[in-house]
């Protein structure tokens, strides 16, 4: 038998062609893929061939965000049955290295995370029918909770880390008056989690009214379309600044400076977002004593996203707004790039 694959062999040059059907090794799983979510890093490596210095250098299955079905145990396996729901988290870190052995795994100097290019060869991504995968890698997905929503899982790790690096600077979100600054699908995750935190007022920004929406849906208590309406943000710029908490999740420089104006002295912003060489304004940051401060990929976080989604406690049906089957994954990739139409994009299988 085969399965279908969603292959990049270059720049703009994605196939839909065939692979032999996995098996379950000792101690792996295969899981049908049932929804799996185009990430910003799928979208540059088709558009751009990469992000930043790594570069695509050999065809790659790609995609890391998924949700499936559990149809074959491999020797030793325990704690999953065939017919389980499971989200598959794309992380496997090598458990020895200096980052590993201090609990940071996440800072893995030997990463494997499916569907990246950052090794050669390159981590084959689950943007395909079926994938053979360790158990461990695997968290049961309650019962009547979507695939689109388990499929989320991996982005909401994401953010959930960026609410963990927040706790730990600034305290609780409880009470707190919060900017998200960037509605893609990391910021509006990042204002679902907000709203779940506690946090008094969530206040969003982006340049697209169709992303604003959805930030509306799930949680936020005031949107601003910058491109339209800037200067609304300048009465949170007032006596050194108003927000309590600054998610930055849009990677663009007018964001960050007006993240840094309405970020109140002593204030945190978490910088969510990534970009390449971006000029900050530091005399305002150091004026301020704000604290800034990045957060990178997740750890125990994927499984705290899970049991978040299992619990129902977020509101995140509005985040996937299209969903496409896999041989319609160009299509799937060209519609993610229309950030005035989609949030997030999912193909299914």
């Amino acid at each position: 038998m085969t399965i279908r694959i969603a292959r990049l062999h270059g720049r703009k040059d994605l196939r839909v062609e065939t692979l032999e059907d996995p098996e379950a090794g000792p101690g792996e799983v295969v899981v049908a893929i049932g929804a799996g979510g185009i990430c910003g890093s799928d979208i540059h490596y088709y558009t751009d061939g990469g992000i930043g210095t790594i570069r695509v250098r050999e065809p790659i299955i790609i995609g890391h965000e998924a949700a499936g079905t559990v149809v074959e145990l491999g020797a030793g396996v325990e704690g999953l049955s065939v017919g389980d729901r499971v989200a598959v988290n794309p992380s496997h870190p090598c458990g020895a290295c200096r980052f590993c052995r201090e609990g940071a795994h996440q800072h893995c100097m030997n990463m494997r995370f499916k569907g990246s290019a950052m090794f050669l060869p390159h981590e084959q991504g689950f943007f395909r029918d079926r994938v053979a995968i360790g158990a461990a890698q695997c968290h049961p997905i309650a019962e009547g909770v979507p695939m689109a929503e388990a499929a989320l899982a991996e982005p909401l790790a994401v953010c959930r880390r960026a609410v963990t690096r927040a706790i730990e600077i600034s305290g609780p979100l409880e009470g707190k008056r919060v900017l998200v600054t960037g509605a893609g699908p990391i910021g509006a995750l990042c204002v679902a989690l907000a709203k779940h935190f506690g946090a008094a007022e969530i206040v969003v920004t982006d340049l697209q009214d169709a992303t604003l929406e959805v930030a509306q849906a799930v949680g936020a208590t005031r949107t601003i379309n910058v491109a339209r309406d800037g200067a609304a943000l300048s009465e949170y710029e007032i006596d050194k600044g108003q927000f309590d908490l600054c998610f930055e999740c849009s990677a663009a420089e007018p964001a960050i400076r007006s993240a840094i104006a309405c970020t109140r002295p002593l204030g945190t912003i978490v910088q969510v977002g990534v970009m390449g060489d971006t000029p900050v304004p530091f005399n305002m940051l150091v004026a301020k004593e704000l604290n800034l401060v990045g957060t990178h990929r997740f750890d125990a976080e994927f499984g705290q996203a899970v049991e978040l989604i299992n619990s129902r406690a977020l509101t995140l049906a509005p985040i996937v707004t299209h969903s496409l089957p896999v041989d319609e994954v160009q299509a799937a990739m060209d519609l993610a790039l229309d950030r005035g139409k989609a949030v997030k994009v999912q193909v299914v299988f």
